[in-house]
């Protein structure tokens, strides 16, 4: 973008963003650019509370947690919080109903949403500014041009989240100097129709192949009946550590940042890694990862969204919406275990 939407640099921000854990990674690295930009610019972000633990002790950062267990009451705390702050400018960057509710509540001239084929829920009725409009672009990079429309100077990318000596000691304790850390988070989150989980055989055979390659492999993950099924199935026998349900959000990123590589679906974990410069393999069938998946791990995704496009939607790649999702409880399984052994391979040949 070749001008900027301000006439001066920003003093005050104000940054929208609640959800979920991949998209407040991408948030944080917009973050970064602007803090690299404008050092003496005052930003408030406005998180949801399950994010804010993994994101709310950065220095130099207000965080505003809406906590959405609490219904209408949770806006009166941003309200509260927000007090009779003014901001230069509101950088949407969330487009849902909660989000868009929150816009109004921001005191800014500028409120920049998405371009109207992005902005969800209505959004452009809340915003007065958008994006501009690009096709097919990568999620991280569409947060990106919040910051390209703020005039923010490219900056080589950085999201810097910090970890305590706690959550270090604790990730180090699964380290060995002669055995590869293998992180496999094995679920993504139980909404209705994700269907972006592999199943438990296939990552059963995954593991005993990276146990003959001496790893050391730990699961990770929440505490979903489903994913505590996994955890006990996959650590028979003593084949994996069972972390599933059992770390904090910081204990799950102190893993990450400490683990030679992460395999899992499209999920948080995969961004979380990037965030920490892991390599990921990314399991993808049902959502497509030119848009959604490992930002810095391309070369190990598995991308089996074409063939799930066709087999499922009749349609190849190109004629579909883009971010459409394939929702077959099937499409996971045109992931095959050859498919990831030969990731895992370039893995460790790189």
């Amino acid at each position: 973008m070749s001008y900027s939407i301000l006439q001066a640099p920003p003093q005050k921000i104000c940054v929208i963003r609640l959800s979920a854990i991949g998209d407040t990674c991408h948030a944080l690295a917009v973050v970064r650019r602007l803090q690299d930009n404008w050092p003496g610019a005052e930003i408030t972000w406005i998180i949801g509370k399950t994010e804010a633990t993994l994101l709310s002790d950065i220095p130099g950062l207000k965080f505003i947690i809406f906590d959405k267990s609490k219904g209408r009451h949770a806006y009166r705390d941003v309200q509260r919080q927000l007090g009779d702050s003014d901001f230069d400018i509101a950088l949407c960057m969330h487009a849902s109903m909660r989000a868009n509710f929150l816009c109004r509540k921001i005191s800014a001239p500028i409120r920049l949403g998405f371009d109207r084929a992005r902005a969800k829920d209505f959004q452009w009725l809340f915003t007065n500014r958008r994006i501009d409009p690009v096709p097919k672009q990568h999620a991280l990079q569409a947060m990106m041009s919040f910051a390209d429309a703020l005039g923010a100077q490219p900056r080589p990318m950085r999201w810097d989240i910090p970890l305590g000596d706690d959550d270090r000691q604790f990730a180090d304790g699964f380290k060995s100097p002669d055995m590869p850390l293998v992180i496999i988070s094995p679920c993504s989150s139980q909404r209705s129709r994700n269907f972006r989980n592999w199943s438990v055989d296939r990552y059963r055979a995954i593991i005993s192949h990276l146990r003959k390659k001496h790893c050391r492999v730990v699961l990770t993950g929440g505490r979903s009946d489903l994913e505590l099924e996994y955890g006990k199935v996959l650590s028979a026998n003593g084949a994996a550590d069972d972390l599933l349900g059992k770390t904090s959000l910081k204990e799950l990123a102190a893993l990450i940042n400490a683990a030679d590589l992460v395999i899992c679906p499209d999920s948080g974990p995969a961004h979380i890694a990037t965030a920490f410069g892991t390599p990921v393999i990314g399991l993808y069938a049902t959502s497509n990862p030119e848009r959604t998946g490992p930002w810095l791990s391309r070369e190990l995704t598995v991308n089996r969204y074409p063939d799930a496009a066709l087999e499922y939607l009749g349609k190849p790649v190109e004629q579909l919406r883009w971010g459409q999702r394939v929702r077959h409880p099937d499409a996971m399984d045109l992931i095959t275990i050859d498919d990831v052994h030969e990731k895992i391979a370039v893995f460790f040949d790189t």
